[in-house]
């Protein structure tokens, strides 16, 4: 029986090997794959629609599907930046509760038919909304300081000035000579800020700050350095002694010129205030000319500084002393 199925199996294959392929054979053949493929599809469509029905009628098994399929991406985390009362802490927040409290008080005197005036002494201190304007403008140009910079540092001088009871203008005049409006400004002796305030000399008055962390703080700096300041003229008796004790210079002969360099700078000041035209660049103190003249043996050394007596004493003639 094998032999015979061996015999007639090889015979058909020599009987297919010996006929040749015609255009007929390739047509049923071409016939046979499409009809194949026409079937598998059909079964493929029918088990499409089965499915579809299956998850219409099982919403739950719907959704389960759809998440296998195609899943929802993993949810990124937020990163926000902090808010500048993070960056700028408790002194940001005691200047903006003031200026609430004045904006309070404004509100308060428009409702009145006759608002109270303020005294001479007040407005000495706070100055006019123009005086201010002037004074930013003029320091802007003249540190290359942005104006809106300008303007924080000029309305946090005013702010704490009237707080303390001292002239803003003084306050203003300090910083100049201090740090030419640099409020990260560092001296090798660890002086730091726009009033170049010893940290871990007077940490205590850093404390309601947040601590010397907030050396660095224009405003913290700036309410730090003129209690500091304030301070010294009280103890002094004069804005010229205090400086001399703020400069670190109490126990010498001389500050080398630093107070008349932040007098002459607080004139300016006032004449900016006053509406004055004042020009931004201005020659070197006479103190640094009477330095370089010391130099030579036949230089008159003590002739400058009595030259500028005169000027020092009109500028004190008009400061404003601590209220």
């Amino acid at each position: 029986m094998t032999n015979r199925f061996n015999g007639a199996t090889a015979k058909l294959a020599q009987t297919m090997a010996s006929q040749p392929i015609t255009w007929a054979s390739v047509t049923r053949a071409a016939r046979g794959v499409l009809t194949t493929a026409q079937h598998t599809l059909t079964v493929f469509g029918l088990s499409a629609v089965a499915v579809i029905a299956l998850l219409y009628g099982n919403p739950d098994l719907a959704k389960q599907f759809y998440q296998f399929v195609a899943p929802e991406p993993m949810p990124t985390a937020r990163v926000e930046a902090p808010a500048l009362s993070a960056l700028m802490p408790v002194a940001d927040m005691r200047v903006a509760d003031m200026r609430v409290a004045d904006m309070r008080v404004a509100d308060a005197h428009a409702v009145e038919a006759e608002p109270a005036p303020l005294t001479a002494e007040e407005k000495a201190i706070l100055g006019s909304r123009k005086q201010q304007e002037f004074v930013t403008s003029w320091l802007s140009r003249r540190y290359r300081v942005a104006g809106d910079a300008a303007n924080m540092l000029v309305s946090t001088a005013y702010v704490t000035a009237s707080e303390i009871k001292l002239d803003p203008l003084l306050i203003l005049a300090v910083m100049a000579i201090e740090s030419g409006f640099n409020p990260f400004a560092e001296s090798p002796v660890g002086a730091q800020g726009l009033m170049q305030v010893m940290s871990k000399v007077h940490h205590e008055k850093f404390q309601e700050m947040g601590g010397t962390q907030a050396a660095l703080n224009p405003v913290a700096n700036i309410r730090v350095g003129s209690l500091i300041l304030k301070e010294y003229v009280q103890r002094g008796g004069s804005v010229e002694a205090g400086l001399k004790s703020y400069v670190g210079a109490a126990a010498f002969e001389t500050d080398s010129g630093y107070g008349s360099r932040v007098l002459a700078e607080w004139n300016r000041l006032k004449q900016v205030a006053r509406g004055k035209n004042v020009p931004i660049f201005t020659r070197p103190p006479a103190t640094m000319v009477v330095q370089k003249a010391a130099a030579a043996p036949a230089a008159p050394v003590q002739a400058a500084p009595k030259a500028e007596a005169p000027a020092v004493t009109e500028v004190n003639s008009e400061q404003i002393a601590v209220l």
